[in-house]
């Protein structure tokens, strides 16, 4: 009977344990399987964001805890995307000029129509639905 060394053995097991680990590590980087910040992407029910002229006129707004972006293209039009990044799903960090941004990995959003500007998001945002009801927004659901 023949029997390995025990060094090679070790150092078996020692690969095997260290692919496992770089793949867990590795599925953690795929597109949506990030932990930027978890739970729904888009408000299920509706949620109300607010006094609706907190949104400037050919501008954008943020609402983080929402995990809502707001841009507003004219005086009565609201448009509302995901504020989720489609690359590994944290929640944008910024609104600045026509572009909302994602500190995680750099990438950039069209605050007007959700289009990725610069990856590595490859994705739009999703859009959520977005009504003003008493001068106040109001987002996902049937809003």
């Amino acid at each position: 009977m023949t029997s390995q060394p025990a060094a090679s053995r070790r150092t078996l097991f020692r690969g095997v344990a260290l692919a496992g680990a770089a793949g867990a590590g590795l599925a953690a980087c795929g597109e949506g399987g990030g932990t930027g910040g978890g739970g729904e992407e888009t408000p299920s029910a509706p949620v109300d964001l607010g006094a609706a002229d907190e949104v400037p006129v050919g501008g954008a707004r943020l609402y983080r805890e929402q995990r809502v972006l707001v841009s507003r293209p004219a005086e009565d039009r609201y448009r509302a995307f995901s504020a989720v990044c489609t690359h590994q799903r944290c929640v944008l960090s910024a609104v600045e000029g026509a572009g909302a941004d994602c500190a995680c990995h750099g990438s950039r959003f069209d605050t007007e129509t959700g289009k990725v500007l610069r990856g590595p998001a490859t994705k739009a945002l999703p859009a959520v639905p977005v009504s003003v009801k008493d001068g106040r927004l109001v987002a996902g659901g049937d809003a």
